[in-house]
């Protein structure tokens, strides 16, 4: 299974670009990793946060498949310890499914069509993170869940 990272705009922050490069490249010994990154609407701005949601949400929808598992990283999802979220990523592999897409939002977060297209939220935290930051936590988390599952001494209970 691909697992794809689905973003709103570019990581132009270089202490996190080479965090997510390092979590990267381990990860790309276990399973196909992308990260996708839609550029910011240009509009924003000159748009209302309802119109930017909706105006993000089509270019998010146009990357994903019909058959692809939708999973938001949303405040209002599910939040998992490392460990059960390792095995919430063993039953996406073992789905049959081709790919999984995560999906982080703009700064107003998801439009209600992303939401209803959405097979699942989850949510690192109860805190609010910068958006190239989420990208770096998703990531690490990622391999922290391969790693579990490889049985690799990264994760400490």
């Amino acid at each position: 299974m691909d697992i794809i990272l689905l973003t709103i705009g570019k990581t132009g922050i270089s202490y996190i670009k080479e965090g997510i490069a390092e979590y990267c490249k381990r990860l790309k010994r276990y399973l196909p990793y992308t990260i996708i990154e839609i550029p910011d609407s240009r509009k924003a701005g000159k748009i209302s946060e309802s119109e930017q949601k909706d105006a993000e949400g089509e270019l998010i929808l146009k990357q994903i498949n019909d058959s692809d598992i939708v999973i938001l990283l949303d405040e209002r999802g599910k939040e998992y310890t490392s460990r059960d979220f390792a095995g919430y990523l063993e039953r996406l592999l073992s789905s049959g499914r081709k790919r999984a897409v995560f999906v982080v939002g703009g700064p107003y977060g998801f439009s209600k069509r992303v939401y209803d297209r959405a097979d699942g939220m989850i949510s690192l935290s109860k805190m609010t993170f910068n958006h190239e930051m989420v990208r770096l936590f998703f990531t690490e988390q990622i391999y922290r869940g391969i790693s579990i599952l490889h049985g690799l001494p990264y994760h400490h209970d």
